[in-house]
């Protein structure tokens, strides 16, 4: 197996278990944390929080594993840093919407 696409199987791994978190989010009964190593807030209607965090979450890994076909492209391929930049600008984009829209919908 080349190195390209163990790579890329390694980065799929990863992507869909985050879209797993997500799926597990969605199912739970209790508020699905976000933020790591705190206790999510006072939640007015749990099964809509949780359904919007996982879905969040699925989202994120979706688009995610779409950020690591550069890595198919060969070594010394500059579409790279798409990778990486993208990965960065969508992280920061799911703590704003989880922030901002999340929270102030859901929030006691």
């Amino acid at each position: 197996m080349s190195g390209e696409v163990l790579g890329f199987t390694i980065w799929i791994i990863v992507g869909f278990g985050i879209m797993l978190l997500g799926i597990i989010d969605i199912f739970s009964k209790k508020p699905a944390g976000f933020w790591a190593n705190s206790k999510p807030f006072e939640v007015k209607d749990v099964k809509g929080y949780n359904r919007a965090t996982g879905l969040l979450f699925i989202a994120y890994g979706l688009v995610f594993n779409l950020l690591g076909l550069p890595i198919l492209m060969g070594h010394n391929n500059p579409y790279i840093i798409l990778s990486m930049v993208g990965v960065m600008f969508e992280t920061i984009a799911i703590m704003v919407i989880y922030s901002l829209v999340i929270t102030k919908k859901y929030k006691k």
